[in-house]
C-alpha cells in the first residue's frame, strides 16, 4: 500500500510538472497541491461524462469510450479482486479522460466509474493497465434531531435537517411498534444518531443511539440501542427493557399508502355492491415487495376463486393467520407446508383477480375471526435480562438528558 501511494505521489509530481495551465505549475514559489483522490491529475486531460447505459457490459462501455477490445478483455482480467465488472449500474456516471494530441486525436487515459456518493473505481487504460479504488472522505457526525408531523413525516423530516435515509432507518427500527402508514398530524420523534457526510452532502445513517417517539394520542415508545456485550448483535429496547420486536411487524410492506380499510359495510369499488371488507388495502406499484409480518407455515398459495387473484396464506402461532391476496407473482421456492421467517419475502404487489389497480389485500385472522389489521396487538418477545437493567436504565437517562439539552 505505500508503495502503491508513492508511485501514485510521483505520477502527480511528474505530470504536474509536464501538463501546462491546467495542471497549474506555478513560477516561483511551489504551489503544494494535495494528491488526488483519483491517483492521477484530471487537469492534465480533456474529460467527457457519461452514464453507465441499460444493457452495457464492461467491455461495451470500454468500446464505447475509445478502448480497443483486446484491452478492454485485458483489463476485465486486471478487476480481479477488485471491481467485479458484472455490477455495472445503468445510469451510473461515468468520467473518460482523454489525452488530445496537437492533430486533433484523442486517446483515452482513464476512466472512473462511480458506484455511489463515495466509493468509485479507476481504469488506467493507456501506457499499462491498471485498476484501482478510491473512497472520499467521510465525516461521522453526531446529531439530534426533533421532528412534529404538520404535513408528513417525510416533508417535515427534511425541514428539520434529517434525511429520507433517517426515515427509513426509523421505519426499521419501529416495524414492530409503529405503523407509519398511520401516522398523525403532531405525532413527534426525537434522535440522537451519527451520520456519514460527504462533501457537505449526507449519504448514509451510521447508527440511531436512541429515538422517542410520541403520537399525539398519547402512546410514548423509545428505542434504545443497547448491546449486552455477550457477543450478540446490538438490538433496541423500550423504555424498561421490553424488547421492540414483536411477534408480528406493523405492515407487510414499506412506504405506500392505505387505499381502503377494515369495514364491515364498504361498497366495492368493482362489483358496487356493500359488503364487508375485512383487510386493509396497500396502493403500491405493481412489483412492490410484500413481506410475512411473522413466522409462519403456508397454508394456502396459488389462485382465489372469489376475487382475491395470486394469493397466500400463512399459519403463525397462538391461532393467527394472515393472507396477502392480488399478488402479482410469488417469491421463488414456495410452496404449502413451507417455513417462512418473518420479514421474509413472499411476493409481489400486483392487480390480480377483482382488482382496479395494484394493490395488496391483507388480512389478519384469530382462531378463524377476521380482525383490523391496524388494531392487532401483537404479544411481545422476551424481555431485556434484569441483570443488565441498572446498566440499561443508565444509558436511558443519559440520553434523555441529552435530548432535553442537559
Amino acid at each position: 500500500m505505500k508503495r502503491r501511494t508513492y508511485l501514485i505521489l510521483a505520477l502527480c509530481l511528474s505530470v504536474l510538472s509536464s501538463c501546462g495551465p491546467r495542471g497549474r505549475v506555478i513560477v516561483g514559489p511551489v504551489e503544494i497541491l494535495p494528491t488526488p483522490l483519483v491517483g492521477f491529475i484530471p487537469e492534465c486531460f480533456d474529460a467527457d461524462s457519461t452514464l453507465v447505459r441499460s444493457g452495457d457490459s464492461f467491455t461495451v462501455l470500454m468500446n464505447r469510450l475509445g478502448l480497443g477490445a483486446s484491452d478492454a478483455y485485458a483489463l476485465t482480467q486486471r478487476c480481479e479482486g477488485v471491481f467485479d465488472v458484472r455490477k455495472l449500474r445503468a445510469g451510473n456516471p461515468v468520467q473518460a479522460y482523454y489525452e488530445t494530441a496537437p492533430g486533433g486525436s484523442r486517446r483515452l487515459c482513464y476512466v472512473v466509474y462511480a458506484e455511489d456518493r463515495v466509493h468509485s473505481t479507476v481504469f488506467q487504460c493507456a501506457d499499462s493497465l491498471a485498476v484501482w479504488r478510491v473512497e472520499k472522505p467521510v465525516e461521522h457526525r453526531r446529531r439530534v434531531t426533533d421532528v412534529t408531523i404538520n404535513s408528513s413525516l417525510w416533508n417535515d423530516m427534511i425541514a428539520a435537517g434529517g434525511s429520507p435515509n433517517l426515515i427509513m432507518t426509523l421505519a426499521d427500527i419501529y416495524q414492530w411498534s409503529v405503523n407509519f402508514f398511520t401516522l398523525q398530524k403532531k405525532d413527534r420523534f426525537r434522535m440522537i444518531y451519527t451520520e456519514s457526510v460527504c462533501e457537505g452532502d449526507v449519504v448514509g445513517i451510521d447508527t440511531v443511539h436512541f429515538c422517542l417517539f410520541n403520537a399525539a394520542a398519547g402512546k410514548e415508545v423509545a428505542a434504545v440501542r443497547f448491546d449486552t456485550g455477550e457477543g450478540g448483535r446490538s438490538t433496541y429496547w423500550d423504555k424498561g427493557g421490553e424488547s421492540l420486536k414483536r411477534m408480528f411487524l406493523k405492515a407487510p410492506l414499506k412506504y405506500n399508502r392505505i387505499s381502503s380499510r377494515f369495514s364491515y359495510a364498504r361498497k366495492h369499488p368493482v362489483t358496487g355492491k356493500v359488503k364487508a371488507h375485512t383487510a386493509v388495502d396497500y396502493a403500491a406499484p405493481t412489483g412492490t415487495p410484500v413481506h410475512a409480518i411473522g413466522d409462519g407455515t403456508v397454508m394456502r398459495i396459488g389462485w382465489d376463486a372469489g376475487g382475491g387473484g395470486n394469493r397466500i396464506r400463512l399459519k403463525h402461532a397462538r391461532g393467527y393467520e394472515t393472507s396477502y391476496m392480488h399478488l402479482s407473482k410469488y417469491a421463488p421456492g414456495l410452496k404449502v407446508g413451507s417455513h417462512v421467517s418473518q420479514g421474509q419475502l413472499i411476493g409481489y404487489v400486483g392487480a390480480t383477480g377483482t382488482a382496479t389497480g395494484p394493490h395488496l389485500d391483507f388480512r389478519v385472522f384469530q382462531n378463524g375471526k377476521a380482525i383490523d389489521p391496524l388494531s392487532l396487538n401483537s404479544p411481545a418477545s422476551e424481555p431485556l435480562d434484569k441483570k443488565y437493567l441498572e446498566r440499561f436504565n443508565a444509558i436511558y437517562d443519559q440520553y434523555m438528558a441529552e435530548l432535553n439539552g442537559n
